[in-house]
């Protein structure tokens, strides 16, 4: 039964994550900002006008560093804020104002990179030979020289950085603070709605008159907002259209992947191997749960069902330490350890509240520890999640130790790859300690429909729908609603056949997702996932070589290209097999879950 939410101020402390961990009081963080601007201020006046030398590139960007490290700690500080609560004004606020700040210190600090693009090749091939620690970043730098624009256009781009953002920040707003679900009803009982009771709660709801309520309600909440959420997404990629042109892109989609550091057969095999090949094997799975839960037809709003809804275990968040850390104790010692601070030290924040942002993600600053959001629903499939976000925890606090904060960051591409790895490990640990048909069909099922429906149909879904936008932007055209709800539609008949009636509202699916405002990133979670699922199976085959190799991969941060990093863990990216390999591999695991149904059902 979902239950109503509490205000923010009304919650256990002890499942909130812990931001005094960055900063111990408002002074605190309000003396960093001054920090930042005085730095920002003598990297300006020491160095504007100046960067031609190999000894001055290397002093500027010794101070750049500092600079970053600063701006990370106060921008995660206000954002982690404002996360865990919309509604609060006083974090809105200090969001706002530091957002205002830190265009100001983007601005001033543009001319470092333009400078640096129009010196001399040799004199950056020199300070990279002086730096180790610069090295990556002046070698990213060269390879943006084509499309750098003149000094002046890049500073006055940098000063409306905060404007350019605000698609992003009105679709938040409209999503988690405007929209007021209310209830629903079902014969005569009122049940809560919101985004996160719907997105939590009741799309796996075995019910399905309370499902269908629920999906329809929730559905005629959104068609209320789709024109103004058109209107913020059509701004955000017309920017990015503008943008592409004026760095002489011809198109969004090569502008888009070229900081991913990956080509466009990469991406567009991405989608269309998975649209073809894997289609075949989720029809089968949804024609399993039709038959399990006795669906005479089997809808969109049907898709999140469990396979066994009468079996998940419950389970605490004390009671999931043991699970975490029985399956990622394999990762060593420092791993294992960073795991057990997560949960002592109050990295993650647990706890379910009005205004909270949805799903989960984990924030990693330099400089301080990472920290995980999540919304615990007291059920296994959390130890999923949790496993998931620490994967990104772990990746990043690995990497910090061991790179600076230039060289942490790895491509989009790849940064999916650790946290699905983890899940991979998690279900490996339940499938070897559990004996239970119905347990081991419980993981299997939560592997398919949590894990790679997720990471392969979700996203995937999305990046494909995603694609066709800019297509139409691509030649010049715009998007509304109706076109918006019209390609969702026909992207998701295209995968699901004739196997899933697509119902009224399916075509909103569009507005639940954040990921349209972040570039090219629906697609990268089943390519994290196909290198995840690949490294795995190494890991269960070969143990601990496969496992030191991944772990040298986290080390390495964004010192290498998403190719580079997937070979050294044995992957190779570049040709088909891979992502075939995956695809085969799930159709496996439901080839299992159907042999499991036939026994279990036949004692």
């Amino acid at each position: 039964m979902a239950k109503v939410l509490l205000e923010r101020k009304d919650v256990d402390e002890k499942f909130t994550w812990d931001l005094t961990a960055i900063f111990k009081t408002e002074e605190e963080f309000d003396q960093t900002v001054k920090e930042a601007q005085k730095l920002t201020g003598e990297v300006e006046e020491k160095f504007k006008g100046k960067l031609n030398t190999a000894e001055a590139i290397n002093e500027c960007l010794n101070r750049l560093r500092k600079v970053y490290q600063l701006t990370t700690l106060t921008g995660s500080y206000s954002y982690l804020a404002v996360a865990v609560d919309q509604t609060n004004v006083e974090n809105q606020e200090r969001r706002m104002k530091l957002s205002n700040i830190s265009s100001d210190i983007e601005s001033r600090l543009s001319f470092v990179e333009s400078e640096i693009i129009e010196a001399n090749e040799d004199v950056i091939k020199e300070a990279m030979e002086q730096s180790m620690e610069n090295a990556g970043y002046l070698k990213e730098i060269m390879r943006k020289k084509e499309h750098a624009l003149h000094p002046e256009v890049e500073k006055a781009l940098s000063a409306l950085s905060s404007t350019l953002n605000s698609p992003y920040q009105i679709y938040n707003r409209t999503k988690l603070a405007d929209m007021d679900f209310g209830t629903f009803t079902v014969d005569g009982k009122e049940y809560p709605l919101s985004f996160g009771l719907f997105e939590d709660e009741w799309e796996y709801e075995h019910d399905t008159k309370i499902r269908r309520a629920a999906f329809e309600a929730f559905s005629k909440k959104l068609r209320e907002y789709q024109h103004t959420i058109a209107g913020a997404y059509q701004t955000q990629v017309q920017k990015e259209k503008t943008m592409a042109t004026l760095r002489g892109f011809d198109s969004v989609i090569d502008s888009l992947l070229f900081p991913q550091e990956v080509t466009r057969d990469l991406y567009n095999r991405q989608i269309d191997l998975i649209m073809e090949n894997l289609a075949p094997h989720m029809r089968k799975f949804a024609k399993l749960l039709q038959k399990i839960h006795g669906i005479e037809e089997m809808t969109f709003a049907d898709l999140k069902l469990n396979v066994d809804p009468d079996f998940e275990p419950e389970i605490s968040v004390e009671e999931s330490k043991e699970y975490i850390e029985g399956a990622l104790s394999v990762l060593g010692d420092d791993y294992l350890e960073a795991i057990k601070r997560a949960y002592d030290e109050r990295w993650i924040d647990f706890v379910q509240n009005k205004g909270k942002s949805t799903g989960a993600f984990c924030s990693s600053p330099y400089g301080a520890h990472p920290f995980i959001l999540i919304s615990w629903t007291e059920r296994m499939r959390e130890v999923f999640v949790l496993a998931h976000e620490l994967g990104h925890a772990g990746h990043f606090y690995l990497a910090q130790q061991n790179q600076n904060i230039f060289d942490t960051r790895p491509s989009t591409y790849f940064v999916e790859a650790p946290s699905t790895m983890n899940e991979m490990l998690m279900a490996n640990y339940l499938m070897k300690t559990m004996d239970n048909p119905r347990m081991k069909r419980w993981v299997l099922s939560s592997m398919i429909s949590r894990t790679y429906y997720h990471n392969f149909v979700t996203h995937l879904l999305e990046a494909h729908y995603q694609r066709e936008v800019y297509k139409i932007i691509d030649a010049g055209g715009s998007v509304q609603a109706a076109t918006l709800n019209k390609l969702k539609k026909e992207t998701l008949e295209k995968f699901w056949g004739d196997t899933v009636k697509i119902n009224e509202g399916a075509e909103f699916t569009w507005m639940r997702q954040p990921h349209y405002y972040m570039g090219l990133y629906p697609y990268t979670y089943s390519a994290g996932l196909t290198i995840a699922t690949e490294v795995s199976k190494r890991v269960l085959n070969e143990g601990k070589t496969a496992l030191d190799d991944w772990k040298e991969v986290l080390k390495a941060g964004g010192t290498k290209t998403p190719v580079e990093l997937a070979q050294m863990a044995g992957v190779d990216i570049t040709t088909d097999k891979p992502l075939l390999n995956t695809i085969e591999h799930i159709g496996n695991i439901i080839d299992e879950i159907i042999s499991l149904t036939e026994e279990i059902e036949n004692r």
